[in-house]
């Protein structure tokens, strides 16, 4: 049985601060669009070690990998389906190497599959146990610390990364799911069905990652945060603000205040992890960390509160839901 080094870390009470976007990264570094990401794990392996680098330069205490389209449906799209365990384990052990000597954990990024499984798709469940499952050999070979299945949409996918990660490897296994469909994923999963039903499945770090901005992601993890059973963590992944198209080229309108903001919105709600998603820089986790520290002798108000109020009722609720989607809606409009 593997040491369980992220519960360890988790039992000590205090927020942990994880990294933020790889893909924004990359591409800042170089990657064109229709790029296989996990091809630079061996194509230029100095570029990844070097934004791994910098996410724990800036304070991230977890790295997630290289590795977010590591299954062979994915890789199928750049022609590389054979090449799942070579490119999974290079990404891991690249975070290994830098990761280790700073006392960081690493958290081997399992995206989806890409493909819809059975009775939406043609893929059935047991074909997607094995897809994830062959990646998942490839990662924990590598030496990751635990599994991160994340941005995921639909349960039973969650089911079959979870069932292929566990037939292969004894590693600690986290999920996160994304509510960007009127606060919910896009094959209708609330929050709170999503905690109490990964919570069954034996999964101890839940959360939520990508979506709309730091706004959204407060409503989705008050309602995990007053949901969650006993003994679960809770994992927050924001973007960085909205997407900006302008000649080509797309950036997030979250500003590192807007993300220290954020991440001691969601210290004070209890969340246990804290990072960012697309758009986040080793910028905003520096202002992240400086925030997080800052508050580090002040009280965490805890599950179901928000700037010290009581716990929130499903009416309140789902008005702080629609006047954001109004907000939102206003933007577009403007």
């Amino acid at each position: 049985m593997s040491e369980n080094k992220l519960l360890a870390r988790l039992q000590q009470g205090t927020p942990i601060l994880s990294d933020g976007a790889m893909g924004t990264m990359l591409q800042e570094a170089g990657l064109t669009d229709g790029g296989a990401p996990e091809l630079w794990n061996v194509k230029q392996p100095e570029a990844v070690r070097a934004i791994y680098q910098g996410y724990i330069d800036a304070g991230s205490q977890i790295i997630s990998t290289n590795t977010f389209g590591g299954t062979s449906a994915r890789l199928k799209l750049h022609n590389l389906q054979d090449r799942v365990h070579e490119l999974n384990a290079a990404g891991v052990r690249l975070a290994k190497e830098v990761a280790e000597p700073a006392g960081v954990l690493v958290a081997a990024s399992v995206g989806p599959s890409g493909e819809l499984i059975d009775p939406l798709g043609l893929l059935t469940l047991e074909e997607a146990i094995e897809i994830f499952a062959e990646q998942a050999a490839a990662l924990a070979d590598g030496g990751a610390d635990f599994i991160l299945i994340e941005t995921m949409s639909d349960l039973r996918e969650v089911e079959a990364a979870v069932k292929g990660a566990q037939k292969v490897t004894d590693l600690p296994i986290v999920v996160t799911m994304t509510f960007d469909t009127n606060f919910h994923t896009m094959m209708g999963v609330s929050p709170a069905q999503a905690v109490q039903t990964l919570s069954q499945w034996g999964i101890f770090l839940i959360g939520a990652n990508c979506g709309n901005g730091p706004g959204e992601i407060e409503a989705i993890m008050t309602e995990m945060a007053q949901n969650r059973p006993q003994g679960i963590y809770l994992m927050a992944q924001s973007n960085a603000g909205m997407p900006q198209y302008n000649k080509g080229v797309i950036s997030y309108d979250g500003t590192p205040d807007v993300m220290a903001r954020y991440a001691l919105t969601m210290r004070n709600l209890g969340i246990n992890v804290i990072g960012g998603c697309c758009g986040t820089t080793p910028t905003h986790l520096k202002a992240m960390a400086a925030a997080l520290e800052g508050a580090k002798d002040e009280p965490i108000l805890g599950a179901g509160t928000v700037n010290g109020a009581e716990i929130e009722d499903d009416e309140s609720r789902a008005a702080r839901r629609d006047a954001r989607r109004a907000a939102r809606r206003q933007r577009v409009s403007d």
